[in-house]
């Protein structure tokens, strides 16, 4: 064999094993990773080639799937009542994937989970039965959450103080996720995303806006808590009007002939006493109304119910001026409808926040656990003393303040009313909000739930927490007591 030959073969020879190389990694360590690519048509025929597994509400499936008759996908996603639960399943779409609890849950409800598979079908790649996937969704709170929001736009979300389970989430305009779930939906598609409204955005997890005065009730937690006040029935000192630090801006309050100078946290909460909440801001100082926030849940970017929501802020790097605001819920402070209603499960549950969720279990096709969220894991954010004293502040709210139309009878409710800035200067329509509890004394029950109304289409002398947010917290709480 002369030279030339030997080198080509030789050559060659590395060709071949530089190719048996190259497939035998993509077998051993690519395949997954290929097998599970968005871009493999192969998954997606397999993912719907049967039935897709449930999501129930109250024992009841609030999905389903249909036979497509055509093409290569035998199976679509359907949903029953899919506005009215949009907020909780999210969608499952052929042609657009899955987000929420579908998008989370995917490898269960299709059947690819490893925890679903046996040992002999791990090497046989049998596609299992699709498992389910059980919420803590109460619906007569959910529609009552639902159908009380109406048309506008806003958010809200109902907590089980106690098991922190999550008894309603609602977030209007909703859409049907049965009108993206194929491929051939594209023109349903683009008429959702380009849509001003945002109907596909979660906004009781994912729109975190100015809480306004519902953020009151942590500063006042943190003044309590600090023991710059000792009970909710001590004056303050608190000057009105206020001038806010080192400047000439006048914070004025809402209703100019409420009691507000040197009023008690009591008074300033029924009230809604911008002065006093900020001066207590200032006094407390950023970094200890900061450290209440973050107790309550502000700045956590991991918090999973198990759907992912958005930090809730509370700022930093502020002067005295932009601490004070803080104290009203405004500046760069920025909450989301559960994290509202987290404060409140907090001061209805002695201080203690159970950890929200909104799944209680998943299960194979045989119903056998795969994984459960425990009720009632609980942490300790403010003494019993202080969740006392601000429970007995936000009942005055309801029974002689500024949340009158939350009363529900029969029950012990407390609230905090909020009405937050938008746009520069406040030229755009404010925020409502409306942060409750409900404890029913016969029962036991209890419920807190928080409303954001973003926009009513209502004037802007007629938007207030308590005329706009606090009637839906009420169908919600009153739906929760039963």
């Amino acid at each position: 064999m002369n030279k030339t030959i030997r080198r080509t073969s030789v050559f060659v020879l590395l060709l071949v094993l530089a190719l048996l190389g190259r497939a035998t990694w993509v077998q051993a360590y690519e395949n997954k990773a290929l097998a599970n690519d968005s871009k493999n048509r192969r998954k997606t025929i397999a993912q719907y080639a049967q039935p897709l597994g449930n999501i129930v509400v109250a024992g009841s499936p609030v999905t389903g799937s249909k036979h497509t008759e055509s093409g290569d996908l035998a199976y679509e996603r359907s949903y029953t009542d899919g506005e009215l639960y949009a907020a909780v399943t999210g969608y499952s779409s052929q042609a657009y994937g899955a987000t929420q609890l579908e998008g989370i849950y995917s490898g269960i409800l299709d059947g690819t989970d490893d925890r679903l598979k046996n040992p002999v079908d791990a090497v046989t790649r049998k596609q299992q039965e699709p498992g389910t996937v059980v919420t803590t969704i109460d619906p007569d709170v959910q529609k009552a959450g639902y159908r009380a929001l109406g048309s506008k736009k806003g958010a809200a979300v109902a907590i089980d103080p106690a098991s922190g389970r999550i008894l309603g989430m609602v977030s209007t305009p909703s859409y049907d996720p049965s009108d993206i779930a194929g491929t051939t939906d594209g023109d349903a598609w683009r008429k959702l995303t380009e849509d001003p409204d945002k109907p596909l955005v979660n906004r009781a997890l994912r729109q975190p806006l100015p809480p306004g005065s519902t953020f009151k009730l942590v500063v006042a937690a943190a003044a309590l808590e600090d023991g710059l006040y000792s009970s909710v029935d001590v004056r303050t000192e608190s000057p009105d009007p206020y001038t806010l630090p080192h400047t000439r801006t006048v914070l004025k309050n809402e209703n100019a002939s409420a009691p507000c100078e040197n009023a008690t946290i009591r008074t300033a909460l029924q009230y809604s006493c911008n002065n006093v909440f900020a001066k207590m801001a200032a006094d407390l100082g950023q970094d200890k109304v900061r450290a209440m926030a973050e107790k309550f849940g502000f700045n956590d970017a991991e918090r999973d119910v198990p759907v992912r929501a958005y930090a809730s802020v509370y700022p930093s790097g502020m002067d005295q001026a932009q601490t004070a605001l803080t104290g009203i819920g405004q500046f760069d402070v920025t909450a989301t409808p559960l994290q509202m209603a987290m404060v409140s499960a907090v001061i209805a549950n002695d201080g203690q926040l159970a950890s929200p969720h909104m799944v209680s279990e998943v299960v194979d096709s045989d119903g056998d656990a795969l994984q459960s969220f425990d009720d009632g894991d609980t942490t300790r954010i403010v003494s019993s003393a202080t969740a006392e004293q601000l429970r007995s502040a936000m009942v005055t709210v309801v029974e002689r303040g500024t949340g009158s139309n939350a009363a529900v009878a029969g029950a012990e409710v407390g609230g905090k009313t909020g009405t937050a800035q938008h746009g520069e200067n406040n030229s755009k329509t404010p925020y409502a909000w409306f942060t409750s509890y409900a404890k029913d004394p016969s029962t036991g029950k209890q419920v807190a739930v928080a409303v954001m109304i973003e926009d009513s289409g209502a004037a802007r002398s007629e938007v207030s927490g308590n005329g706009l947010a606090a009637p839906v917290a009420q169908k919600m709480m009153a739906a929760a007591l039963k």
